[in-house]
């Protein structure tokens, strides 16, 4: 009789559940037909584990850890650094993820070659494209330095070695998802895969100090492909949003260890690459029409920085039973709860309305102190008045109808002073306990009715 000396188990591709036999349905994401056949990976002996642990072994008294202070590398691309809180720190492991073609390998190939002039010596490792596409797509980015050191390779344990003989000051890994280790048997892609390729980078980075870039593959639901615990690994998350068919790229940091979170760098898309927008309101609002109705600016604060965005509305009466409530760039349920708000507070007979809201310009906002900009444009759309020029609003609405108080008010007015705004509609809460501003109106509200009436 022969013994059986492999196991194998189902593991599930979204989440990492593991399962003896195939299912359906996975019970812990709650994924359908991810399951995959993969042989148990063989329990490491105890001289591999000691080789992977970190040198330093016994427990020492946290003010006895020795704080040298480091300046972070500067990539050279102000939106950048900004969006990692100030530069790279030494042994830092960053995930960026994004759709296929938003621009992940060129912003990090531009990167690298911004580091490369200031003569530091980066590695780029594509596991997708040979070197000889490397250069093509370098020479149309005008990134040629001779510091700028490139390699074709997909096996974790040459990556490794390769990183100890040429010692980097910064690498990036293009993609995550295309290494693999030999040890292993499951596909390059798959959850262990994946899982096992980021743990050695990781240990690399805090080992080295050595600054690794991971770049990511999303779903298609928006999320970074392989489990979850790629990203609780990992120091920094950073998305790339925005539409292949518009110009504008927004880089948004949802995690960071070492700067702020929900930054973000805006980027344009041209021929030459990704060029960085310095002033992202003056942007945004470049093609926002004057005296119209269903137009309506509010600020967003967006990490440090205050972004004006334009909202835009649209309430025309339905022929149908149940009216349309298409929302883009904003939380569906949010914009829900504001437009009952309105039928109970203002007497707004909303319900036989289809109702249409837009951001311009393909930002997303996920912020309550937009909430008086939205309530402010789906009123000048259905009464069809314009909201005065120069008049931007923002502030929380409760479920009774007052206008709550927000943070960062003085930054949000500064910036629309600086746009040129001359009249800002806030929460009296808030106007309380500011100081006054010169070169702008500012008039508190504490209802949506007392907002509506200083509108319109």
């Amino acid at each position: 009789m022969v013994k059986k000396t492999s196991k194998t188990v189902f593991c599930c591709q979204a989440c990492g559940y593991q399962t003896p036999k195939w299912m359906g349905k996975c019970p812990d994401c709650g994924e359908w037909q991810s399951f995959i056949e993969e042989i148990k990976a063989v329990k490491p002996d105890q001289g591999t584990i000691r080789s992977l642990s970190f040198p330093q072994t016994q427990p020492v008294p946290i003010d006895s850890v020795k704080l040298e202070q480091e300046d972070r590398l500067l990539t050279g691309i102000s939106e950048f650094d900004r969006v990692l809180g100030g530069g790279l720190v030494s042994g830092t492991l960053i995930l960026i993820g994004g759709d296929p073609g938003i621009g992940k390998s060129t912003l990090m190939l531009q990167a690298l070659n911004g580091l490369a002039g200031a003569r530091r010596k980066v590695l780029y490792v594509s596991g997708e494209e040979s070197i000889r596409q490397i250069r093509i797509r370098s020479q149309r980015l005008t990134a040629t330095g001779s510091d700028l050191l490139v390699v074709s390779e997909n096996d974790i344990d040459s990556i490794l070695l390769m990183a100890d003989s040429v010692q980097p000051d910064v690498m990036v890994i293009d993609s995550i998802q295309t290494m693999f280790s030999p040890d292993l048997t499951s596909a390059p892609g798959s959850v262990t895969q994946v899982r096992e390729s980021a743990m050695r980078l990781m240990l690399l980075a805090k080992r080295t100090g050595i600054p690794i870039f991971l770049v990511g593959h999303v779903t298609k639901d928006g999320a970074i492909a392989g489990p979850r615990l790629l990203e609780h690994m990992v120091d920094t998350v950073l998305y790339f949003e925005g539409d292949r068919d518009h110009v504008f790229r927004i880089l948004r940091a949802v995690k960071n260890r070492f700067g702020p979170t929900n930054e973000i760098g805006v980027f344009e898309m041209r021929e030459n690459g990704l060029n960085q927008v310095a002033n992202p309101s003056a942007v945004f609002l470049a093609e926002r029409p004057e005296n119209t109705p269903g137009s309506a600016v509010t600020a967003s604060m967006e990490g440090t920085r205050p972004i004006l965005v334009e909202l835009q509305a649209l309430a025309s009466s339905t022929s149908f039973g149940n009216p349309r409530r298409t929302i883009l760039g904003i939380d569906h349920n949010r914009v829900a709860l504001l437009v009952a708000v309105m039928e109970k507070k203002l007497g707004m007979h909303l319900m036989g309305h289809d109702i249409f809201i837009n951001v311009a310009g393909g930002v997303k906002i996920d912020e309550p102190a937009v909430d008086m900009g939205i309530v402010s444009a789906v009123a000048s759309s259905f009464l069809d008045r314009s909201i005065l020029k120069g008049t931007i609003i923002f502030g929380e609405v409760g479920l009774t109808g007052e206008v709550r108080a927000i943070g960062h008010v003085e930054t949000r007015i500064a910036e629309a002073k600086k746009m040129g705004f001359t009249r800002c509609l806030i929460p009296k809460s808030n106007l309380k306990r500011m100081e006054k501003m010169k070169g702008i109106e500012i008039t508190g509200v504490k209802t949506i009715s007392q907002a509506m009436e200083e509108l319109f």
